[in-house]
């Protein structure tokens, strides 16, 4: 049969495509041993709701501007203002990091939303008035990602940057 080749005797057609076949698996099993013995370096980000963290960050809600306590013409010329304080903090890559956002209105809930640097949704939470919701996060890639409130658009967004 065409393609098939025993080991016995000199077949002109089936030896080179027998050594042909033989040398891309060799190939192919190097590359795998190689691929086993890469580090494994983790993509994306990795959430937890406890966990041990090297480093810590809390993030608190802030209002700027409410009905309650005014001023009262931003109140009515923009509705409510609620910031992130910060707005911008860093973390290092691959060091798991304890967040706690800290919801410090009586009365207001908050959300936290927090993307990847191509505008996917990793975590999407609520933030419940006067309580604290923690998290651990390890981000395996550097990059910019954004965090917002979806219900205090625009102002109550802010970013977490990755670096090494």
């Amino acid at each position: 049969m065409i393609g098939e080749w025993s080991g016995k005797g000199n077949d002109p057609i089936a030896a080179p495509w027998h050594h042909a076949r033989m040398k891309r698996i060799v190939a192919m099993c190097a590359l795998m041993l190689l691929a086993c013995r890469a580090p494994h370096q983790r993509h994306g980000v990795t959430i937890a709701r406890s966990g041990s963290a090297k480093a810590r960050m809390v993030v608190t809600t802030i209002a700027v501007a409410v009905k309650e306590t005014g001023p009262a013409d931003t109140v009515k010329r923009f509705g409510e203002v609620y910031v992130f304080s910060p707005e911008v903090f860093a973390v290092r890559r691959d060091q798991p990091t304890q967040v706690t956002f800290w919801s410090l209105q009586p009365d207001d809930e908050h959300d936290f939303m927090l993307t990847d640097p191509a505008n996917h949704v990793l975590l999407q939470t609520k933030l419940p008035p006067l309580s604290k919701t923690t998290f651990v996060m390890t981000f395996h890639d550097e990059g910019v990602f954004p965090f917002y409130c979806k219900m205090h658009q625009p102002e109550m967004s802010g970013q977490i940057i990755v670096t090494r």
